[in-house]
């Protein structure tokens, strides 16, 4: 044989102890793997498998996505438990097998008994004061977070969104969302053996989504277009099925554009500012005119953040195409426009330069009969520094707004207070709405089943009643211990495939491997598993434990109290800060002291994200108050009857109740941030070591903490009923859109007569209201006799108001136990004529409700009946 043979090559390497390469490699031989899909013909017997897998329904009914789970597990996974992508590459040999097994078949007949009545059944519920026939509410985000098979999020706005659809869809809510088709989505994330995280991309195949595109009438894809600088945009418009709900997504991707337009939709939060624009103006332009394309007339529209805000700019132009000026239009469009603010990091909200804004909205201010000027007025704020604010723009355009808690809520008042500058931060417009998360998307398998043998299929329908959650704690305690701790082992074994794996890629040796995972098998005693898994933001003080390192290492080290720490998240490609954060806690963890104690889980997604919010024992929260707005991960968690331990912020600020987790009062003041976390990372470590620890460890006879079970029990029953995506929906439903649709029906009745009297009455009050007085022609009575009527008389130099456009009032004020003024009462003044100087007279007579000392304000305000909030116009006097 010749020595020089491939053969001889790969044997004489082998027998020199070497490892063997591949012959082209030896032979330095390039070769070009071509993929091919032997695709399998799905069997008659279960040709609705295809059905099943285009509607996003499997994303939170779990008999129909088991379907394709026992088809093939590994499969499954492999395929990153895509329904579509796993029916085009499951063998055939496995189709032929469940076609003809009695039990597949039995179980794939109740997945489509379940999906068919799912359909069938869409009667609104009695919680939804809107009517289906002539509304609709049309939900606008940058992102959705169904499932993992449709990676077109990153993070809690699009979780939030995606179970806010699925909500909506539960309950009968006619509605329909419109959002982007990111090719690439959000970025993956690995981390490598110094902790760095590594950015990859994971291009999407289209045929491997739940996707399909929109014909228009004459059979061809429906496109629409946007207008950008010198060029026109065609837009591709997909549709996805979620149950009772369509999504349109909006695709630049497609042959009629130039190769950079074709990129505007190319990734989720990528790129630079030009593409952030380019990308808004898509989603809320393009997507009013998709709407429209499809024959849909929504009555009221919800702007979800920022991003979808130019919607009202196109809105506003099919207005003024018809007829009514600027101001009018304006008026008509807010009316039935709901916004939602996510954040009160500044750097959540958009503010595009004064030149990027005036290139890209220049072709559309023409067609709104304004200049330039007067739409970049719109998004003026303090911050903005010249530039446009899109939050600004939204509020502006918008007559319903809310934060998503109420700390939020009240953080968002006094940060848009500018909107409404001479109104007190607590009475403006802005309110709240508590996010809520999906129960049947984030509730354990093994705690729906056992509820299914306790309760039977009825608590399904019982997820806003409160007091039917009580039944919980008739739960016996070694049951509910039993389910916990399976999803414990779980979770645990999932982790420890994931970091393995994440060990092996970084060349890590099997012996520190062994060391690094030594607690992440599972054991009836197993340690107290502490989680924090979200976005690695700095505000979010992922390092907060880490403030006192030593004192932190003696409690990871107890042998009898075995502690373990898993992190998980991504931060922004962006910032760096947040990368830091990461980088921190890898190089913790490899610390002597830290090892096995803290693992730091790369690659975050939906998929870690329910088994960690479903096995760990603890969910912490650390954020910087009031910085973070809710915080649904701690409510997954409640739901499954993890223990919260946490800041009180954000949601948990209205969740704790003191015997369901832990509760940290923020140290407020002036205290720099470093100082505050010193001492709020000494406070939790106080927590875990002196109440946490000792309550999970103490098991007597039962081999597991009864004190801590009903902890848990507690964290479990009170948030149920509150924090689901139910209850928030049914809220926005009640409070938000039926107000909006009636606002904006009766501003549109008569031809738009009430919107364009409304517009008319703002300008003459705005002209008029920075000469409007209010003045007091004699002293306040400082004393009155119980029982008796108090008179105050205040004359009004209106500016050409009239008694008809103002309203004056007396507030009766106490002070609470803290020395702070809260409101008594509220009592209006009469108009009572006017004096021979034409100023406008009010007159007071009323017997105070509150005994005591109290003070009184006097102050005047615009107001017409066709406002929608009282305060909307920002204007008021005080005596």
């Amino acid at each position: 044989m010749d020595s020089k043979a491939p053969w001889a090559l790969w044997h004489n390497t082998k027998r020199r102890g070497r490892p063997a390469l591949a012959i082209s490699k030896v032979l330095n031989v390039s070769s070009t793997r071509y993929p091919l899909e032997v695709q399998p013909i799905i069997p008659n017997r279960l040709a609705r498998l295809v059905e099943l897998a285009g509607d996003l329904l499997y994303s939170w009914n779990r008999p129909i996505r088991s379907l394709f789970v026992r088809l093939d597990p590994a499969l499954w996974e492999r395929c990153g438990r895509n329904p579509k992508l796993m029916l085009r590459r499951v063998a055939q040999s496995r189709l032929d097998e469940a076609a003809q097994d009695p039990i597949f078949l039995e179980e794939y007949q109740r997945a489509l008994s379940l999906h068919d009545a799912y359909h069938a059944e869409r009667i609104p519920s009695k919680l939804i004061p809107l009517d289906p026939k002539r509304d609709l509410v049309a939900y606008f985000c940058a992102e959705f977070g169904f499932h993992e098979s449709l990676q077109i999020y990153s993070g809690g706005l699009g979780i939030l969104a995606g179970d806010h659809c699925k909500a909506a869809s539960d309950l009968g809510l006619p509605f329909v969302a419109v959002g982007l088709l990111y090719r690439q989505g959000y970025f993956t994330q690995t981390i490598d053996n110094q902790g760095n995280q590594i950015v990859g991309t994971a291009p999407a195949v289209l045929a491997d989504l739940p996707v399909v595109p929109v014909r228009g009438a004459d059979g061809h894809d429906l496109l629409v277009t946007v207008a950008l600088p010198g060029r026109t945009v065609a837009l591709k418009v997909w549709q996805v099925m979620a149950g009772h709900i369509t999504l349109y997504l909006l695709d630049s991707d497609i042959p009629a554009n130039a190769s950079a337009d074709r990129a505007i939709t190319c990734q989720l939060y990528g790129g630079d500012r030009t593409t952030r624009l380019q990308q808004e103006i898509v989603l809320g332009i393009g997507g009013v005119r998709a709407l429209r394309a499809v024959g849909l007339d929504p009555t009221v529209w919800h702007i979800n953040e920022g991003h979808p805000a130019f919607q009202i700019v196109e809105r506003c132009r099919e207005h003024t195409a018809a007829g009514l000026d600027f101001e009018a239009a304006l008026e008509m469009v807010a009316a039935g426009t709901v916004f939602t603010t996510h954040t009160p990091v500044p750097a959540g909200h958009d503010i595009f330069d004064e030149e990027l804004f005036g290139r890209y909205l220049e072709p559309y201010v023409a067609d709104l009969k304004i200049d330039l000027g007067t739409l970049k007025s719109l998004g003026s704020s303090p911050i903005s520094q010249g530039g446009f604010n899109m939050t600004a723009f939204a509020l502006r355009g918008s007559r319903l707004h809310n934060g998503v808690s109420r700390i939020h809520g009240g953080v968002a008042s006094r940060m848009e207070a500018y909107i409404w500058p001479q109104i007190p931060w607590a009475e403006n417009p802005v309110g709240y709405v508590t996010n809520g998360i999906h129960v049947a998307t984030f509730l354990a398998h093994e705690w729906s089943s056992l509820f299914d043998v306790r309760f039977g299929s009825e608590w399904r329908n019982k997820l806003t009643e409160a007091a039917y959650w009580d039944r919980i704690d008739g739960i016996p305690d070694h049951s509910y211990w039993s389910v916990h701790q399976s999803l414990k082992s779980t979770m645990l074994e999932a982790v420890k495939t994931r970091v393995v794996r994440q060990y092996r890629r970084n060349g890590v040796g099997e012996g520190v491997i062994r060391r690094l995972t030594r607690q992440l098998e599972p054991d009836t005693k197993g340690p107290l598993v502490i989680g924090f898994a979200r976005r690695f933001a700095t505000y979010k003080r992922a390092g907060l434990l880490f403030e006192n390192p030593e004192r932190l290492a003696r409690l990871l080290n107890d042998p009898d109290h075995p502690l373990l720490l898993l992190f998980a998240g991504k931060a922004h490609p962006h910032d760096h800060p947040g990368q830091n954060l990461i980088r921190l806690i890898h190089d913790f963890s490899r610390r002597p002291e830290f090892e096995g104690k803290i693992i730091l889980i790369e690659g975050y997604d939906l998929a870690l994200a329910r088994r960690l919010v479903t096995g760990v024992d603890v969910w912490l929260n650390t954020p910087e108050y009031p910085l973070e707005a809710s915080g649904t991960s701690g409510q997954k968690a409640a739901i499954n009857g993890i223990v919260n331990l946490s800041i009180l912020d954000g949601w948990w600020g209205e969740g704790y109740t003191g015997d369901n987790g832990w509760g940290i009062c923020p140290h407020k003041g002036p205290i720099e941030s470093a100082q505050r976390a010193r001492e709020e990372g000494a406070e939790i470590l106080d927590v875990l070591e002196q109440q946490v620890v000792p309550l999970y460890f103490d098991a007597a006879e039962h081999g597991y903490s009864k004190p801590w079970i009903a902890m848990s029990k507690a964290a479990m029953r009170q948030a149920m009923p509150v924090f689901n995506a139910e209850r928030m929906v049914s809220e926005y439903a009640r409070d938000y859109y039926h107000k909006a649709a009636t606002h904006a029906r009766a501003l549109a009745a008569d031809n738009a007569r009430g919107a364009r009297t409304l517009a008319a009455w703002k300008a003459r009050v705005a002209a008029a209201w920075p000469g409007v007085r209010l003045q007091n022609p004699g002293p306040m009575p400082e004393a009155l006799t119980a029982g008796a009527t108090l008179e105050i008389s205040v004359h009004v130099h209106g500016n050409g108001l009239t008694a008809e456009d103002l309203v004056v009032e007396c507030l009766f004020e106490g002070l609470d136990d803290n020395g702070e003024y809260v409101l008594r009462e509220q009592v209006a003044f009469t108009h009572a004529g006017v004096d021979e100087e034409g100023r406008l007279l009010w007159r007071l007579r009323h017997e105070p409700r509150t005994p005591g000392l109290q003070s009184l304000r006097v102050r005047l305000f615009p107001y017409h009946p066709l406002l929608m909030h009282r305060f909307e116009m920002g204007c008021m006097v005080w005596l």
